[in-house]
């Protein structure tokens, strides 16, 4: 169980190439490298940057498209999604709100949606319904690419990068969620979350410290919160600096 948890492993069959010298990930879905490189000719399979994996066309729901290129000095969500998914379907609806909210914020942000439809016509239904970026269906290998580049294991999955395409969160979806009026765009890691409907998902996802208070109004949990605040920060700042996720997760939580 040490090797599930180190590694986030949520669903099997799973593969993860792990550089030997280092113990760094090299590629969390090494299923997908099996079967789009079955030669081994991309070995060792390293991650390649946002910009080189996404290069190409990219659709409107208008049918025009533009160049990957555009992207570039924005903030991106990268959508990984599917119509026949209902969780899906409903994160969309809220995501279609955050996107139009940053936007008119005067914020650089962009989402490209990287579709795990089973059909072309189910692509094109689902993406009638999103204001934003799409990679073409039939461009299944970049498609593949990208689902390998974040080792995307389930879906709805959104990933936010910075202007620079670095990640800034793996938890789109529970920032999204927890966050309507985008107060905390681009929603960077914070050390300690308050655990709530929406973020409690996190707690299947790896290990974490739950606090518990006996808190019943806003503003009660602060103490906690500043008690393993310095704690949670040491521990993000040493694994920041060594370019992993920090493998323990913390939060607060009043009553439940």
């Amino acid at each position: 169980m040490k090797l599930w948890n180190k590694y986030k492993v949520t669903s099997i069959p799973s593969l993860v190439f792990v550089d030997a010298a280092t113990g760094k990930v090299v590629c969390r879905n090494g299923l997908l490298v099996v079967r789009d490189d079955p030669k081994g000719l991309e070995f060792p399979w390293g991650p390649k940057p946002f910009a080189e994996v996404v290069a190409g066309p990219l659709l409107r729901n208008n049918r025009q498209t533009t160049d990957s290129s555009s992207l570039e000095g924005h903030y991106v969500g990268v959508y990984f999604s599917a119509h026949w998914c209902p969780p899906c379907r409903s994160l969309t609806r809220v995501l279609v709100e955050t996107y139009r909210t940053v936007k008119e914020s005067g914020q650089k942000f962009e989402i490209v949606f990287v579709s795990a439809d089973r059909s072309e016509e189910s692509f094109k239904q689902y993406f009638s319904e999103m204001p934003w970026l799409a990679v073409p269906y039939p461009d299944e290998a970049r498609r593949s690419r990208l689902n390998r580049l974040y080792g995307i294991q389930g879906i709805p999955t959104l990933i936010l990068l910075d202007a620079e395409g670095h990640m800034i969160t793996r938890q789109g979806r529970v920032e999204v969620l927890n966050d309507p009026e985008c107060r905390l765009f681009p929603w960077h890691p914070r050390p300690v979350l308050e655990l709530s409907e929406s973020n409690a998902v996190q707690l299947h996802e790896g290990p974490c410290l739950v606090l518990f208070v006996d808190a019943e109004e806003e503003g009660e949990l602060e103490p906690a919160k500043e008690l393993i605040q310095p704690i949670a920060e040491k521990l993000m700042a040493k694994y920041k600096a060594k370019e992993e996720e920090t493998p323990l997760l913390f939060f607060v939580a009043g009553e439940v």
